[in-house]
């Protein structure tokens, strides 16, 4: 049957009929829905129960969502990477293809499963590291044990209120709220017991039991669970930080502080958009919104179960949660509507969360157990930025810290003891890795650093791992870009050279390209790994981003960003970051390099100090209170420095004199030669 594209209408109906069903037929799953004539085949697909991927969340950017119409009438909204001779064989987008009649739809390529990229124990210097308070004294839930007077004729006081009545006593704990699974165990724990029980109690610490309610001034505790005689339960509760890209979990021993298990996967969200704005346009339905929402807590919960698996627990003995996130993925995980984040003036539904039963969010943990999530203080910067400022150190001193949380967004925070300021900027997918030409997230056999040979041209690389190469990830990148400008086989602009006598500079499809690694050599014998024109272009303006929003950020201050006594890189693409080559391409500032520490994932990390230190929690709450967001895109500054920034290292030179002067020695040693 031949295939033909309808343009009528929008929707593939005429004017003023009622769309009539049509049948699609999805292959090879070999389903058959029914739906309206003019419905996206993406709807269809999804109707069938099956997926196809989407990482620009549906916008016809990414042309991944690519199916085979076999048979049937379609109107192509979009073609982008859609060729003429595809076209004629019957491919197109499914999240911009409207189904006109009854149709035979083949499905290319299947939504990729989202794999554990971490595994094994991840308890490193987390655990280690000190807290301003004694964690064994100081989480959210503690477990007492608690002799009750057994009732009689004289004193018939109902069983809660005499437990009530001697924590009071026995401990100084009073105001206890019950959970209706503790208060329905407690007259059989009481007595098998022989009134001795031990009591799981959830405490809040006041000021940040004020802020999430603000009745409860003199904080809030509350019996989760309790259980007969004196035998402690097991007390364990979980640190998430919920990244766009990552999901990391560290299941902790609520009783020590230690870091017991830990593990990450990609957060399964990916699959309806690479970045936080293609996710808010995929989720302006609310059906599209619970799958995020499902998505995210599928993700979670296939951590935890390991985790509890792997150390022999069960469900119930997870008794606190907390969480950090950016604004987004917070909103999308609690089910709230993050569309009003990317429209102007750019305000989420909350900068504070209520604590929520993890029974509310399908979490595998504890019916009762409450999922606190991390205060964001703007819809750029979020709980992630708040726990991460935390950890960074930078409000102890008096010293001006600048505090970068480098990603698909550049987080940063200045400030000290006294003050604090933010802002977020978009860096895109430039330091993302997926989103270069061959580019890769920085798993095993990704390309992390780059050295070129400044007489023959020729690279020299190192991956993760020390796998053979696959691709290149964002610090690689950054690497390579460096070394390109030093070589001089790019120029001040990004533009390389045809001029350089390598076979590494060919023409390629979006113009001129350095080939890193030869297909012969790669993991896969299939591609070159390659930098080109476009990569060059997106990296210029990812860090033109981070770099001007940095300096936007000191000006607003009446600072200079050479002025910033500390730079604290938190993320874990921070981590991988060559100081020397991020200066050299403009992206850091030029300041000594013992100005610079990385700190890992600081997100996490202030989750994990929030759970196991009532203290660090109340401190979290203070950072986001004091701390000013300011809205770069309503800020004229911010393009001025923007476009500055988009040269190698800079348009004013005099920022960057080491680089000035690496770049004068470089060309010194090639001539010596």
């Amino acid at each position: 049957m031949p295939l033909s594209d309808d343009t009528a209408l929008l929707d593939g109906t005429t004017a003023g009929a009622q769309a009539p069903d049509v049948a699609v037929r999805l292959e090879p799953a070999g389903v058959t829905v029914t739906v309206p004539a003019g419905s996206l085949l993406e709807d269809a697909i999804s109707k069938a129960g099956l997926r196809v991927a989407l990482p620009c969340g549906g916008q016809g950017r990414c042309g991944r969502c690519v199916v085979q119409v076999k048979e049937g009438s379609v109107r192509r909204r979009s073609t982008v990477r859609l060729g003429a001779e595809q076209i004629e064989e019957g491919y197109a987008l499914a999240c911009q293809t409207l189904v006109n009649s009854d149709a035979v739809v083949l499905l290319i390529d299947a939504e990729p499963r989202q794999e554990r990229i971490v595994g094994g124990d991840l308890a490193d210097k987390v655990a280690r590291e000190s807290v301003p308070c004694d964690r064994r004294r100081a989480p959210v839930v503690s477990a007492y044990r608690v002799v009750v007077p057994p009732p009689d004729m004289a004193d018939n006081t109902p069983d809660f209120e005499r437990l009530q009545r001697e924590m009071a006593l026995q401990y100084g704990i009073r105001r206890i709220t019950p959970s209706l699974t503790a208060l329905a165990r407690l007259p059989e724990s009481l007595r098998n017991g022989e009134w001795t029980v031990t009591a799981v109690i959830e405490q809040r610490d006041p000021d940040v039991a004020l802020a999430l309610d603000p009745t409860d001034s003199a904080g809030s505790y509350r019996l989760l669970d309790v259980f007969p005689g004196d035998q402690p339960p097991r007390l364990y509760g979980a640190a998430i930080d919920i990244g766009t890209t990552t999901v990391v979990a560290y299941l902790t021993d609520l009783a020590t502080g230690e870091v017991v298990d830990g593990l990450s996967a990609y957060n399964d969200q990916i699959a309806r958009g690479e970045d936080v704005i293609s996710r808010i346009i995929y989720g302006k339905q609310l059906a599209r919104r619970v799958e995020l929402r499902e998505r995210v807590v599928g993700t979670m919960n296939g951590l935890l179960d390991e985790m509890l698996s792997r150390k022999r627990l069960t469900r119930d003995d997870i008794l606190a949660v907390v969480v950090a996130g950016n604004t987004t993925m917070t909103h999308l995980f609690l089910g709230l509507d993050p569309a009003n984040i990317r429209l102007e003036p750019y305000v989420g539904a909350a900068g504070k969360f209520p604590l929520v039963p993890a029974s509310t969010l399908s979490l595998h943990v504890h019916p009762e157990a409450l999922v606190d999530c991390m205060p964001a203080v703007g819809a750029y910067v979020g709980g992630d930025i708040t726990a991460g400022a935390l950890i960074s150190g930078m409000t102890e001193g008096e010293e001006i810290a600048l505090f970068l949380d480098i990603g698909t967004n550049g987080e940063m925070v200045l400030g000290n003891n006294e003050w604090l300021i933010s802002c977020a900027c978009s860096a895109g997918p430039g330091f993302e890795g997926a989103g270069a030409s061959s580019g890769m997230r920085a798993v095993r056999g990704a390309i992390e650093e780059v050295w070129i040979d400044p007489v023959t041209f020729e690279p020299t690389v190192t991956t993760i791992g020390g796998d053979v190469p696959r691709g290149i990830c964002g610090s690689g990148m950054i690497s390579l870009m460096g070394e390109l400008m030093m070589t001089g086989i790019i120029n001040k602009s990004g533009r390389i050279s045809p001029d350089i006598p390598t076979k590494r500079i060919r023409e390629g499809h979006n113009g001129l390209e350095y080939v890193v690694v030869w297909a012969d050599d790669t993991a896969t014998g299939e591609r070159d790994i390659i930098l080109d024109d476009t990569d060059i272009i997106n990296l210029l303006r990812a860090k033109a981003a981070i770099y001007a929003g940095a300096a936007v950020l000191c000006e607003s201050v009446g600072l200079s960003i050479t002025d910033v006594d500390r730079v604290l890189i938190g993320g874990s693409f921070g981590k991988h970051i060559d100081v020397e080559k991020a200066i050299q391409i403009g992206l850091l500032p030029d300041l000594p390099w013992d100005r610079f520490s990385y700190l890992g994932n600081t997100s996490l990390q202030g989750a994990y100090h929030a759970l196991v230190c009532r203290t660090c929690r109340a401190e979290i709450e203070d950072i986001a209170s004091k701390m000013t967001y300011l809205e770069l895109s309503a800020d004229n500054r911010f393009m001025d420095a923007f476009t500055s920034a988009l040269f190698l290292p800079h348009t004013d030179e005099s920022l960057f004199p080491s680089v000035q002067q690496s770049l004068e020695a470089r060309k010194q040693g090639v001539s010596a030669v």
